[in-house]
């Protein structure tokens, strides 16, 4: 009735009981008498942190050998590191995977992933057997969302949090595919931007200038370094170098649980980097440093460029509520504080700056991110550079040839028997 396969035992048991009620298990004599009884179940002890037994009993596999390839799977799984247990919820999975991940990943990342976790996926899919997980729970648990009038946006970040937690699952051989992929939903269009002009900016930094001067030396550097708002308002005095006109990007300030800001890495390891510094910006730059003192005490790195009276960084909220509030009463179009980094690219681009140096200067990770982001921009740009090319063809011409010679239509030559059989003859090697 039991057989050995690795570690732990595989055996037929049953749900009969006796006169008291007692479950029989594989004490039931029908096993014996009829194959068909009962279901197979597999046995494994397991080590645990305190040395005590921890004996793992999982059944109702229809043959023997499902429930040997289960506890085998089991067993290899734990000599891997990750847990294969056929029971394992999809709750006790993305639980087990948050403490997992907590480490890896930046203190934002890991809260907005324990957020859709906590509060969103475990809810709805608790109960659900990690290995029974399909799409049409996935499907189920979007349409619920969507009626229940959650955003797009919302809902596809749910998944996609889903989506990476099992992609782990698949990449430990936890699991043999990903059924959070493709996604129950596309990822929603982004919304279309509000860009300034540079009149706008203009007029909201001569008005700023006089109502607002400390905001305005924020604006003036969000728009003249391209730097984000987080960036931004991490800047520590020891990473601002005037003479030198340049500032570092270190750090980036970030608000966690409860609205606890930390300093955390910048966005991508490009974007730890140098930025050039502008005359204007170094004007917005020395209004700031005379009040450097109040914030020095604050921190090891020089104080905080932009500060609240008691030296302590700005909070980003903050900033956004401000700069809206500041976009109303000067009367310019509503944006947001992210989107003056645009206006940066948007400034740079039209004025010819070639898109190699607007992407070092915005710190991408790579010129096909600036050029996916800007390719609208960049339309009159190709223009101009064929027309540079036709403008210097053209001026090399011979004075008199000019507008006489028919340009060579390739489709006219294809017609040509003589010109066919050249092109088809093979090349001498």
């Amino acid at each position: 009735m039991r057989s050995t396969a690795q570690t732990g035992h595989v055996y037929r048991r049953c749900g009969c009981r006796d006169t008291s009620g007692k479950q029989l298990g594989a004490r039931c004599p029908t096993l014996a008498a009829d194959p068909g009884h009962g279901t197979w179940t597999f046995s494994l002890d397991l080590p645990s942190p305190d040395h005590r037994r921890n004996n793992i009993r999982r059944g109702g596999y229809p043959t023997a050998d499902a429930a040997r390839s289960a506890l085998r799977r089991m067993s290899e799984s734990q000599a891997a590191g990750f847990n294969a247990d056929p029971n394992q919820t999809v709750a006790d999975y993305l639980t087990t995977w948050l403490k997992d991940i907590e480490l890896t990943l930046k203190p934002t990342t890991y809260v907005r992933y324990r957020d859709y976790v906590t509060h969103d996926l475990i809810p709805a899919l608790d109960t659900v057997r990690l290995d029974d997980l399909s799409h049409s729970h996935i499907a189920a648990f979007t349409h619920t969302q969507l009626a229940a009038g959650r955003g797009k946006v919302t809902v596809h970040r749910c998944l996609a949090t889903l989506s990476s937690a099992l992609g782990d699952a698949v990449r430990h051989h936890r699991l043999p595919h990903n059924p959070a992929r493709p996604t129950a939903i596309p990822r929603p269009a982004a919304a279309e931007r509000q860009i300034w002009t540079v009149h706008d900016a203009i007029q909201f930094l001569d008005n700023c200038h006089t109502a607002d001067p400390t905001f305005a030396d924020l604006v003036e550097v969000l728009i003249g370094t391209g730097i984000r708002k987080g960036e931004a308002l991490a800047l520590h005095w020891d990473d601002v170098h005037l003479r030198e006109q340049v500032l570092y990007v270190r750090h980036t300030l970030s608000a966690v649980d409860n609205n606890r800001l930390i300093l955390t890495a910048p966005k991508t390891r490009s974007s730890k980097a140098w930025v050039a510094i502008s005359p204007r910006v170094a004007t917005a730059l020395r209004h700031r440093a005379k009040d450097k003192r109040t914030s020095r005490s604050l921190t090891d790195h020089g104080g905080y460029v932009f500060h609240r009276p008691d030296g302590q960084p700005l909070h980003p909220a903050y900033v956004l509520n401000h700069f809206h509030h500041l976009c109303r009463d000067f009367g310019v179009p509503r944006t947001t504080v992210h989107d003056l980094r645009h206006l940066a690219a948007t400034i740079s681009i039209t004025a010819g700056v070639p898109l190699p140096v607007v992407s070092k200067t915005l710190r991408h990770s790579t010129l096909s991110t600036t050029a996916n982001i800007y390719g609208h921009l960049t339309t009159q740009a190709a223009r101009d550079a064929v027309d540079t090319i036709d403008h210097a063809l053209t001026l090399s011409q011979p004075h008199q040839a000019r507008g006489s010679r028919t340009p060579r239509d390739h489709t006219i030559r294809t017609h040509n028997p003589r010109a066919t059989t050249r092109t088809s003859r093979p090349k001498a090697s």
